[in-house]
């Protein structure tokens, strides 16, 4: 098996098809959401869509979340007149049925219930606010920045993944975050992943991820990275800073160290092929072993 083939392969065990009991699952909770905003904002003009993962195609199966947006149009008061207070009215609209975490711009739900509680439901709720009637541009309060709002733009940021030839690497780097626990935020990292691999896109997925995690290694404490969608008004500095990037160059150092000293199964075990065809094999000598002598016949 080649280098290709093995990502290839541990790609496909963490794909989510449509008809997987964990996206099935998400969808159910998605139209509970939805029916729940939208009857708490019965007057409010909303926008109620996906984001993130699921809307990018870049979502893991050891490791995903559902975002979804729900906007008010431009000039509609009715849900909140600031941003905060959309933000505050749609976490108290949520909460009678979850618990609500609040996150930055997000609101996590998790299981209220005595047969859930405490569950997390791997969904995201994302208000804010259309900057005009284009509903193109919107702003998002921020709970923990200084100026309390961000501009932002999802079909750019939907646009800017889907577009860069880049999702493989993208979910390689994701499954390696999430295994190296590395506390970098997903739009952080696949911004860093199209940066460092834009001149990359025709070399092959190993190669790929091989200079990411050498300009990691090397170069991580010149990574930038900048929001597509308002590139001189949303400062990612606080998200990847020093310490962040110290912590990015250990474990991609290690990474490389561990491919070139014991192979790819080193970084991510053995994929569901491998296995398999090693279940195979040892049942099959446990079966040679247990196949009783037949000494009536006549030696040979």
């Amino acid at each position: 098996m080649t280098a290709d083939e093995y990502l290839y392969d541990i790609l496909a065990s963490q794909t989510l098809g449509d008809d997987s009991d964990e996206v099935k699952t998400l969808q159910r909770h998605r139209a509970d959401v939805e029916k729940l905003i939208r009857d708490n904002f019965k007057d409010t003009a909303l926008t109620v869509r996906y984001a993130g993962s699921k809307a990018k195609g870049t979502m893991n199966k050891e490791s995903y979340d559902l975002d979804i947006i729900s906007y008010v149009s431009s000039g509609d008061n009715t849900a909140g007149e600031s941003l905060e207070d959309i933000y505050d009215n749609h976490k108290k609209a949520l909460a009678k049925e979850y618990t609500v975490e609040p996150k930055g711009s997000a609101l996590r739900l998790k299981g209220c219930n005595p047969e859930d509680l405490g569950v997390d439901f791997h969904i995201d709720v994302v208000p804010g606010r259309f900057t005009d009637e284009t509903q193109t541009d919107a702003y998002l309060y921020q709970s923990d920045g200084d100026k309390k709002r961000l501009k932002t733009n999802l079909d750019v940021h939907l646009d800017h993944v889907r577009d860069s030839c880049l999702i493989d690497a993208i979910r390689v780097a994701k499954l390696w975050r999430v295994r190296n626990r590395l506390p970098i935020r997903t739009f952080v990292l696949e911004l860093a992943v199209i940066k460092l691999l834009t001149d990359k896109k025709k070399k092959n997925l190993s190669a790929q991820m091989e200079h990411f995690w050498t300009q990691l290694r090397d170069n991580s404490a010149n990574l930038t990275v900048q929001d597509p969608a308002n590139p001189n008004g949303n400062d990612l500095s606080k998200c990847l800073d020093d310490n962040l990037k110290s912590q990015l160059a250990a474990p991609a150092k290690h990474t490389l160290e561990q491919i070139d000293s014991s192979g790819w199964e080193a970084v991510f075990g053995k994929t569901e092929k491998q296995e398999k065809a090693a279940r195979v094999e040892i049942l099959r000598r446990a079966a040679a072993a247990a196949t009783p002598s037949r000494p009536w016949l006549p030696k040979a």
